[in-house]
């Protein structure tokens, strides 16, 4: 997936010069050395840079503006290793607008019981320091994130990787456009939305098209280069013909080749990261996009089937928000589809009529040729897997009509317990926690959406992260979840996002 900007971490040290030059000093030989160690440890997706030490109100103003200005600047890293008057920071807070993140750590594991005195406990006051500095940013109501804990441990720079991420898509949610080829499915309501209160919200640009306009970019894709990508198809995919006759198998595929590399210009062209289309408005395609949107998506587009842009968006955002994690297990658009209620096998199957995102298979790829009863075009070719088994979070956006919810489930998937022959869809099959009754009766009281943006290498934290900074309302389903508190918190929500 190709990167959006070569990010980078500002590591910002807060003190004063109450101690003298040399206790600044070391201040500054301190937090160099965690910034170098941050950096060392393999464990951060981007890199950390370390900033001078911050004492004036006039340097702590000077460099959060500098933050703001700088294109590859994600987000700020703050410590303070001694006091830090608060009201030094106001100005420089006030005018910050990029992700921040409170390191509450200090420089020493542990208390040198032996040496310790009144000038140590001057020089290392992070305890206290942070303190202070924290009031400051909760009376002004700045969203931020706040890990606790020592600066080497692997625990807490996994928790500020995570963070990272979420910074990422943070930066990159105004970078998001979403093309939507032609309308919402008649009548259903999640795939409605206000898509200015969109764009204000989370910097979201939504745009229409004529179906025939993107179909043209189809039309216009040579026989040459149709048939270069087929053959990619043949070494990469297995070809499941089920009977079918090879050439014209072949054929449909061909169709959907031209539809990935004309969608894909367009796409490019017009500069949007995510798409949906809508089988009741196909105009001159031959085939409801399917094998290619698919490969799309494997590309780190989003996507949201029967025109739903929320879910397309939030797609795309968790594939930026995803990229680069070590032995990622992917990200895909998905829907509950139909459950299973056999006591101690409970789950819920998830597919789409033929757009999930193989970057969750597991085991081969196989294409399929199949008839497909809604579109009213001839057969659509596929990719058909089956999903990786392990942890992770499905989420929904969801539009309440005077604000937006982001709903988050834990959820765990599995094998199904037995070959479906007949559903020629690419599967994956979940349960949610804490179970499937409980978590699906939340999900329902919450409004929650039978379109998924799904992912293995995301957290329910980093979600509700992100529509913090958002200013949303985050609601959460997890092993924890009770429905009388569920509905407690839920009724909490209304009145305060309203």
């Amino acid at each position: 997936m190709k990167a959006a900007k070569n990010y980078k971490f500002w590591f910002a040290t807060g003190s004063q010069d109450l101690y003298g030059d040399e206790c600044l000093r070391k201040v500054a030989e301190h937090s160099k050395i965690i910034v170098e160690r941050l950096n060392a440890s393999g464990l951060l997706p981007f890199e950390v840079v370390w900033k001078p030490t911050l004492i004036t109100n006039e340097l702590i103003r000077k460099t959060f503006n500098e933050a703001n200005a700088d294109e590859e600047c994600a987000g700020v890293i703050t410590w303070m290793h001694t006091f830090s008057p608060a009201k030094s920071w106001i100005l420089g807070l006030q005018e910050y607008r990029k992700p921040l993140l409170h390191l509450h750590t200090q420089f020493n594991q542990e208390i040198p019981y032996d040496t310790i005195d009144m000038d140590f406990m001057n020089e290392n006051q992070s305890a206290h320091g942070d303190r202070e500095y924290g009031h400051i940013v909760t009376r002004m109501g700045i969203e931020r994130k706040v890990v606790v804990g020592y600066w080497d441990d692997e625990a807490v720079q996994k928790r500020i990787a995570q963070w990272m991420r979420t910074a990422v898509g943070i930066m990159e949610s105004s970078h998001i456009r979403v093309c939507r080829v032609a309308d919402n499915m008649r009548n259903v309501a999640v795939t409605e939305g206000d898509k200015v209160e969109a764009q204000i919200k989370f910097g979201w640009e939504i745009d229409a098209y004529p179906v025939n306009e993107i179909a043209e970019y189809v039309q216009n894709v040579t026989a040459g280069d149709i048939d270069v990508l087929v053959e990619e198809y043949y070494d990469k995919y297995e070809m499941i013909l089920e009977g079918r006759d090879p050439l014209d198998f072949r054929r449909h595929m061909a169709v959907q080749a031209g539809i990935e590399i004309g969608f894909e210009r367009f796409l490019e062209e017009k500069n949007y990261q995510a798409i949906v289309t809508h089988f009741g408005d196909l105009g001159s395609l031959q085939q409801l996009p399917g094998l290619a949107i698919q490969r799309l998506m494997e590309k780190g587009y989003g996507f949201g089937g029967e025109g739903d842009w929320k879910t397309a968006a939030m797609v795309r955002l968790m594939k930026i928000m995803a990229d680069g994690v070590k032995d990622a297990k992917g990200t895909s658009f998905l829907e509950d589809y139909t459950y299973n209620l056999v006591p101690g096998k409970e789950g819920i199957l998830q597919a789409h009529m033929l757009e999930v995102c193989p970057t969750i298979a597991e085991g081969p790829i196989g294409i399929k040729v199949n008839p497909l009863s809604m579109g009213d075009r001839e057969d659509p070719a596929r990719l058909v897997f089956t999903s990786k088994e392990g942890a992770g979070v499905a989420t929904s956006l969801v539009d309440l009509g005077n604000r937006f919810r982001l709903i988050i489930n834990n959820v765990n998937c599995k094998k199904v317990e037995k070959p479906m022959p007949k559903l020629p869809v690419a599967t994956a099959f979940w349960t949610p926690e804490p179970n499937l009754a409980t978590g699906a009766e939340a999900w329902i009281y919450a409004g929650g959406a039978h379109h998924t943006a799904f992912s293995y290498d995301l957290t329910a934290e980093q979600m509700g992260d992100w529509a913090a900074a958002m200013g949303i309302e985050a609601v959460y389903i997890d092993k924890d979840t009770n429905i009388r508190s569920f509905r407690s918190d839920l009724r909490l929500g209304e009145v305060y996002y309203r």
